[in-house]
């Protein structure tokens, strides 16, 4: 007897989906969702502005790479340039909205993060970050990246790109203008919010 080989299945894809959890009816402060999240430290988590409670698993190899090379591109850039700090993945915000979001790569003025209390550094700030990256992962819905990235420039943030590798573009998201669109473009300028920091992009397609 003959079996039938299992469809071929493309890199990452049959990592399971995001979870999204109605939470209305928890009144859970900043503090106990980061207790959550320690408790829960293999699951990343945020926390909807409509109170939703959403639950990602872990990205897959090619992702993790992608985010490792942004958050290197943007630590070698930021230690040079000095006005500010860069966060990883595992950074979260607690925006003005009430959303508690974790974006891929951000960057936030020194100024700005050194008004914050120690206590807040340590948790979820109560703060939007100045730069934003989302990457988006091949269980991403591109509406639902789109729609957060939309979020972190209505709360605050001065720039954001939405990074999607299955497309090979670029969205580039300002505050009071129309969002653009890249099409495979070989690196990315962040001028003038961040001045000379030039993404390369050769690594991610």
């Amino acid at each position: 007897m003959t079996l039938a080989k299992p469809p071929a299945v493309a890199p990452e894809t049959a990592l399971p989906y995001r979870l999204a959890l109605n939470f209305r009816a928890v009144k859970m402060t900043p503090a106990q969702f980061l207790q959550l999240c320690v408790d829960n430290g293999d699951l990343r988590m945020e926390l909807t502005a409509e109170r939703e409670l959403i639950v990602m698993p872990p990205t897959g190899l090619i992702t993790s790479s992608r985010n490792s090379d942004l958050n290197y591109q943007m630590v070698h850039w930021s230690r040079r340039d000095g006005t500010g700090v860069v966060f990883d993945s595992n950074g979260g915000y607690t925006l003005p909205n009430g959303a508690i979001r974790a974006p891929d790569a951000s960057w936030l003025l020194r100024p700005r993060w050194e008004s914050l209390t120690p206590a807040e550094q340590a948790g979820f700030a109560p703060i939007c970050p100045d730069f934003v990256i989302e990457l988006r992962s091949p269980s991403d819905s591109l509406a639902v990246v789109q729609a957060k990235m939309a979020e972190y420039i209505d709360n605050g943030a001065r720039l954001g790109w939405l990074i999607d590798p299955q497309a090979r573009r670029v969205y580039v998201y300002r505050p009071g203008q129309t969002v653009a669109m890249l099409d495979a473009p070989e690196t990315v300028s962040g001028d003038p919010e961040l001045p000379g920091f030039v993404l390369d992009l050769t690594e991610i397609w």
